[in-house]
């Protein structure tokens, strides 16, 4: 399963990442919402993984120039942000259930972008 990780913590980034490849996903990361949309022209992802807050386009905002142009693609959203709007906008952009909180503990993250990816069979 191909996964586009998006945060503008890069060590996060990396380190979800390489736990994500340990249990066997394929993961591309970025830390900008432009470097992700370069990513995302050149490959196929089956689901994205977007920060709420990133520099520039926000997490939400580059929900929806993915999804204009692959309507098929899955999101995760998730925040280290712990605010009720954060919440608001990354609950309706993915929805509810396909939100998470930072520290992300990487066994239910794992499991989420499973449940997420069942969506698409």
């Amino acid at each position: 399963m191909r996964v586009l990780l998006v945060d503008d913590e890069e060590e996060l980034a990396v380190t979800l990442a390489e736990r994500l490849t340990i249990r066997g996903f394929s993961v591309d990361w970025a830390v900008t919402a432009e470097s992700a949309l370069k990513l995302f022209r050149d490959k196929k992802y089956d689901v994205a993984v977007l920060d709420v807050k990133l520099p520039g386009l926000s997490g939400v905002t580059l929900k929806e120039h993915m999804a204009e142009i692959d309507p098929e693609l899955k999101f995760i959203f998730m925040t280290g942000h712990g605010s009720q709007e954060d919440f608001e906008a990354g609950s309706a952009a993915a929805g509810e259930s396909n939100y998470l909180w930072k520290p992300v503990d990487i066994d239910a993250f794992a499991e989420k972008i499973n449940l997420v990816a069942e969506e698409i069979d």
